[in-house]
């Protein structure tokens, strides 16, 4: 209990009609804040720029806005010096690639399968590969030559990025991934980096945990500056060559992180 606040109950979301996401600031810390609605492109995108996401097994659909909330930026990112090798010599031979993508099937469907996420439905498939396919979603794709190995994928919009899900088949592919995208988004435009919940492996690689209404707060101000002109980004710190080097989608991205990572 918080002394005498009353906290608000869960409210019941209609599908298939404009509804706009209540404020989540007045939920308890567990953070479910609506049942019911659709996945819908307009639909996701209202909520997580309202700070919720959806999150459930089986029907109706479970919308969530947690507190604490946690996040990741470059400043508090931490690569080990084994990944920093990794990274370094995968690059250098060329063994391994990361490139950023909005065709986001393959990364979630092994997402689903390898993680045994049965969150990861058919009914979320097809809502994320839509907004993929709206450039609002992302995914970070780590290959052995055509062999996908690792990933990761997220919901883009304007200054946020709200990172889903990851897999990893070879060891360290999964943080090769979220490296990548943590620079490569910061470096774009991003100004919040989300990953909902603090896990243990997500500590260990810099995240860190904030309350919902400063996570509120960040996300106003994220979602109102000037979003990138592409999933990819327009808006970069990066300038000349670098700039066009991490702009286009399909770019391998891995040269320019180990790159980063020696002024890190």
């Amino acid at each position: 209990m918080r002394g005498s606040q009353r906290l608000k109950r869960p409210v019941w979301l209609p599908p298939g009609v404009p509804v706009e996401f209540p404020d989540p600031s007045d939920y308890d810390d567990q953070g479910l804040v609506a049942v019911g609605a659709d996945l819908r492109p307009e639909r996701l995108l209202s909520a997580y720029h309202a700070g919720i996401f959806p999150w459930f097994d089986e029907p109706p659909i479970l919308w969530w806005s947690p507190n604490p909330r946690a996040v990741l930026d470059p400043e508090h990112l931490h690569i080990s010096r084994s990944l920093r090798r990794h990274l370094r010599g995968a690059a250098r031979s060329g063994e391994l690639t990361v490139r950023a993508t909005t065709d986001i099937e393959e990364v979630m469907r092994t997402c689903g399968q390898l993680r045994e996420s049965s969150w990861i439905n058919d009914e979320m498939l097809s809502a994320y590969v839509e907004l993929g396919r709206l450039g609002k979603a992302l995914a970070y794709e780590v290959r052995r030559g055509a062999e996908l190995v690792g990933g990761l994928y997220g919901v883009l919009s304007g200054g946020l990025f709200a990172a889903e899900s990851m897999f990893h088949i070879e060891t360290d592919a999964s943080k090769a991934a979220l490296v990548t995208s943590v620079l490569h988004r910061f470096a774009l435009g991003t100004r919040l980096y989300d990953v909902q919940f603090e896990t243990g492996h997500l500590r260990s690689m810099g995240a860190y945990e904030i309350s919902r209404s400063e996570y509120l707060i960040r996300l106003s101000q994220a979602l109102s500056g000037s979003p990138p002109a592409n999933p990819a980004g327009a808006l970069t710190s990066e300038t000349g060559p670098e700039a066009q080097e991490i702009s286009s989608l399909g770019t391998d991205l891995l040269p320019w992180v180990v790159r980063k990572l020696e002024v890190l």
